[in-house]
């Protein structure tokens, strides 16, 4: 029995380390560096305007290209200095004749679908900036946003700059919408204290940029294009910064059932990034970026969603083995983990009947992202997760 207590305890305390525990512990080192004067925030020079690429990988955009397009041209950043280039994968819902009508936007079409990553890989050959801006076509980015990323690129030392990526809130949001909403701001709030420590463990798809320089071809079959993207340019010895102030909008997922679809490709594509990124791995070559890698995503991509279900049974043993004693401390937890999954349970009945709970859909997003890992994991392992995703229906 005592080694069933030593596992349960390890097991609950990596849990609480990887979604609370981390946060906390960087929070103490902020305010640790701040004290004694030794945290540097990377702040740019707002003088420093040098010339920049736009680039946008879409395929059968035409709901949101005129949208987009407006929107790039209206941004805060002298227009002359910004290139516009995009990539149209396979589309054939009339997206490249739409990106023709305007100037100064170079539109690339291939007939055949090969992918975003492979748009990616074929597009940087037509990029002739310093930097490039990469976005999503159905993003609406902040009007000060470009200058806001470039601004950090003044450090010789920043290699790649991540925008902040929101979800339009609606007044009665769903599960998704609220769920994913409160994620993306505590994902937020870590995001600036790795990166007043150090660095950014992987920049949001929606809003990032790097230096043309540093661009690595990526695997044809990579499924986190943006995580492998921005993590081998931290390998390379720079940083990746992060500015909110830079940052994409897009609506959220329509329904949970359109989340989890969008959660198990992303599941499956932090597998295969944990694989691709094994080197990372090293503490002894990588320092603090490996710490924050390994606390920040290895552990709730791999070993965390396991721990949650192997808590289960662990704490009914130890509760059982207490008589389910209601002052026990093992009992007390057996029921709060029944009560926190029920939660769950009626945030999905309440879901599935439009009733709005907002309370209820903070465990059922969270029961939502770890199913997402083991159906990830799945995928990932029959290797049918394909490179051609389909975006999630938006509410």
């Amino acid at each position: 029995m005592k080694y069933i207590e030593i596992i349960f305890w390890v097991a609950l305390f990596i849990i609480f380390y990887s979604y609370l525990g981390y946060g906390i512990l960087l929070y103490l080192i902020i305010k640790l560096r701040r004290l004694f004067g030794l945290s540097k925030k990377f702040t740019g020079n707002q003088d420093y305007e040098p010339e920049v690429t736009l680039f946008v990988a879409a395929y059968n955009e035409k709901d949101y290209v005129d949208e987009k397009v407006k929107n790039s041209k209206s941004l805060n950043y002298p227009q002359d200095k910004v290139k516009q280039v995009w990539l149209t994968d396979g589309s054939d819902d009339g997206t490249p004749d739409i990106l023709r009508k305007y100037d100064g936007v170079e539109v690339y079409h291939e007939d055949a679908r090969g992918g975003k990553i492979g748009a990616m890989n074929r597009g940087m050959k037509f990029v002739k900036t310093p930097i490039v801006i990469f976005s999503d076509g159905n993003t609406t980015l902040g009007e000060d946003s470009i200058q806001e990323i470039v601004n950090l690129f003044k450090d010789p030392k920043v290699g790649c700059v991540s925008g902040e990526k929101r979800i339009y809130q609606k007044d009665a949001d769903a599960a998704a919408g609220a769920g994913e909403g409160l994620y993306w701001k505590y994902e937020s709030t870590l995001k600036k204290w790795d990166a007043e420590w150090y660095s950014v463990v992987g920049a949001a798809g929606e809003l990032f940029a790097i230096r043309t320089e540093l661009w690595q071809e990526v695997e044809k079959d990579t499924l986190l294009d943006d995580f492998i993207i921005s993590l081998r340019v931290a390998m390379s010895g720079y940083t990746i910064q992060y500015n909110p102030n830079a940052y994409a909008i897009e609506t959220a997922s329509a329904n949970v059932k359109e989340e989890l679809k969008r959660k198990v490709r992303i599941s499956a594509g932090g597998i295969q990034s944990v694989v691709r990124l094994s080197p990372l791995l090293n503490l002894f070559k990588y320092g603090r970026l490996s710490f924050q890698y390994i606390s920040h995503r290895v552990l709730r991509w791999t070993l965390t969603p396991l721990l949650l279900l192997l808590l289960i049974p662990l704490n009914f043993v130890l509760a059982y083995n207490s008589g389910m004693n209601p002052s026990n401390i093992y009992t007390i937890l057996f029921y709060a983990q029944i009560a926190f999954y029920a939660a769950a349970l009626l945030g999905w009945f309440l879901e599935n009947r439009q009733i709005k709970i907002k309370v209820l859909f903070v465990p059922y997003y969270f029961f939502i992202m770890n199913l997402s890992v083991y159906l990830g994991f799945r995928r990932y392992i029959k290797g049918n997760q394909s490179v051609k995703w389909e975006r999630a229906k938006r509410g």
